[in-house]
């Protein structure tokens, strides 16, 4: 199935029913009267996110959606059946816009949620509804209203723990391979995934759910080579694991231009939490290693993890560092190096001191 992150379609709700001009006629019946009853209600255009779809790709092949007429009243004060819905049915994360693809109409983060985007027109009033003690026979009704109309513009933005980025040929995918069970495409040349992957990682009997995203270069945020199109499906993670390959002549460079295109990104990627690390070095020897380890420590200002997929080396502690850091988030709690010194004391009389926190009391 080919990935598709956005989509136009036009829709159209459907329009309400007109009501009838009827009058009763029967014999034996003196004061027949009128009786035409009232149109239905035109059908709605919802949007609901649903579970098992992770792209817009049905979209590329139906851009068209209409709701269902209402059905015209009929005589007996018959009130025409109000027109079928439609609803599309997209992933969650998806976004709604305008069609300026700019004014944001809903963000569905959650399965299940629902919203509708056009309403059916209300149906018109029978002559029945029009009779009055001054007019005991009208001889008008309504037309029922016009349904709305609109482009809009639909985009995803998958839902994710943690997000995996760094430049062509970082070791993004193998990572994704070794620690989960998706199958990217993996070969020895620049941009070989051209769409996000996702995988869910287990460690610690925990599970939480890793994004693949093409690789960024310099001048990404300008649109050189695939851009920063894809940037979008990890502003939702919690935590970014940045990929330095040790293959780099120069790591602490590597490092500061995949940065730098998240900073001008923006998003709120240059807020996230990040934890960096230095992948595939099984191809290095030990003085090397230091050497460049040192200088990726430099760079980012912080002490590297240490990957290679090939050998597992440093993948349980590189889940682990992400796994703390999404757990951290879920639950508003602090991470647990800082829990260790937010830990609550107690006083001379055993009493709790207030401020700290009660895990890990003697």
């Amino acid at each position: 199935m080919k990935f598709l992150d956005e989509a136009k379609v036009y829709i159209r709700s459907g329009d309400g029913g007109a009501g009838a001009v009827s009058f009763r006629r029967e014999k034996f019946i003196e004061f027949g009267g009128p009786d035409g009853g009232d149109g239905g209600r035109g059908g709605d255009v919802w949007v609901e996110a649903v579970n098992g779809l992770n792209t817009l790709i049905d979209f590329r092949f139906q851009q068209h959606f209409k709701a269902k007429t209402g059905t015209h009243g009929m005589g007996r004060n018959r009130t025409g059946a109000n027109g079928e819905d439609v609803t599309l049915k997209v992933p969650v994360g998806t976004q709604i816009f305008e069609e300026d693809n700019e004014t944001l109409i809903v963000d569905l983060t959650a399965e299940g949620q629902r919203f509708r985007i056009a309403k059916g027109g209300n149906g018109g009033f029978g002559n029945a509804h029009f009779k009055t003690s001054t007019n005991q026979a009208p001889d008008w009704a309504n037309p029922g209203l016009e349904g709305e109309e609109k482009t809009v513009w639909l985009r995803l933005k998958l839902i994710a723990d943690a997000g995996l980025v760094g430049l062509p040929n970082a070791g993004k995918s193998t990572f994704l391979a070794s620690v989960t069970r998706a199958r990217p495409k993996i070969a020895n040349y620049p941009f070989t995934t051209l769409h996000p992957n996702l995988g869910v990682a287990t460690v610690d009997e925990r599970e939480f759910i890793l994004a693949d995203i093409p690789g960024l270069i310099e001048g990404a945020h300008e649109g050189v080579g695939i851009g920063d199109r894809f940037l979008g499906h990890v502003e939702r993670t919690r935590v970014l694991l940045h990929l330095v390959s040790a293959q780099e002549e120069q790591v602490g460079k590597a490092y500061k231009t995949v940065r730098h295109e998240l900073d001008a990104y923006g998003g709120g990627l240059e807020d996230k939490p990040e934890i960096v690390a230095l992948s595939q070095i099984d191809v290095l020897d030990e003085a090397e290693l230091k050497k460049k380890a040192a200088e990726l420590k430099k760079a980012c200002g912080q002490t590297p993890l240490l990957l290679s997929a090939i050998t597992n080396k440093g993948m349980t502690d590189a889940l682990r560092a992400l796994r703390d850091v999404i757990v951290a988030a879920q639950g508003n709690q602090p991470l647990p190096e800082k829990r260790e010194k937010n830990r609550r004391k107690r006083d001379d009389d055993g009493n709790l001191e207030a401020g700290f926190d009660e895990e890990g009391d003697d």
